[in-house]
């Protein structure tokens, strides 16, 4: 029987398959934590965080976005959240339209580090939001000092906007249309149908 958690799936050559299924809480809990209380996740702001607290964090949000884990060839690699603007902060600081999608990525600790592994990680999450025919534009808004992720968003096509102060950090605010992408990366741009965006 298929594992229906199993949402995505992507072989990008040298790199191998990678596939996104659904969090399970409690069951992924105590790999989220000893990722997130590492160094190198310090934007997370869940640094000195307990375990249990790793999981009343995601319980919580859970109830009001999607969260997945990434998997390169069976081994967990990234964790994505996608979520939507209107019922988080950033929603208060710009106008929320129908199509807009947030997510936040985390890769796994850099341990042995893999020429392109960031970057295709980056590519299947927009490929899989815009997979969704109601998104139409992805929203991000990483800690103004956050060096690699902005990297990665200006590759994809990401315009940034302005600095907002959001819990915990000042982040600069992004978005990146279908079309947008589609241009960074000189893929065709099908027509895109803006729906009200869902997160369950």
């Amino acid at each position: 029987m298929p594992d229906t958690r199993l949402h995505f799936v992507k072989t990008v050559q040298g790199l191998g398959r990678f596939e996104l299924f659904r969090l399970r809480i409690p069951e992924d809990i105590a790999l989220l934590h000893r990722w997130m209380t590492l160094p190198y996740a310090h934007f997370w702001g869940l640094q000195g965080a307990s375990a249990d607290e790793v999981e009343a964090e995601y319980r919580t949000l859970a109830t009001r976005s999607n969260i997945f884990l990434g998997y390169r060839n069976g081994e967990p690699a990234f964790l994505l959240e996608r979520y939507d603007p209107r019922l988080e902060p950033v929603g208060r600081h710009y106008a929320v339209a129908d199509g807009d999608c947030g997510m936040h990525i985390l890769l796994s600790p850099p341990d042995r580090p893999v020429a392109g592994f960031s970057w295709a990680v980056f590519s299947l999450v927009m490929e899989f939001l815009f997979s969704d025919e109601q998104v139409c534009r992805v929203v991000v808004e990483p800690d103004m000092h956050n060096d690699r992720i902005h990297r990665l968003n200006r590759r994809a096509g990401f315009e940034y906007d302005r600095f907002i102060e959001l819990p915990g950090k000042t982040a600069h605010l992004a978005f990146c249309t279908r079309e947008q992408y589609r241009r960074a990366l000189r893929l065709p741009n099908p027509i895109c149908k803006r729906k009200g965006l869902t997160t369950a």
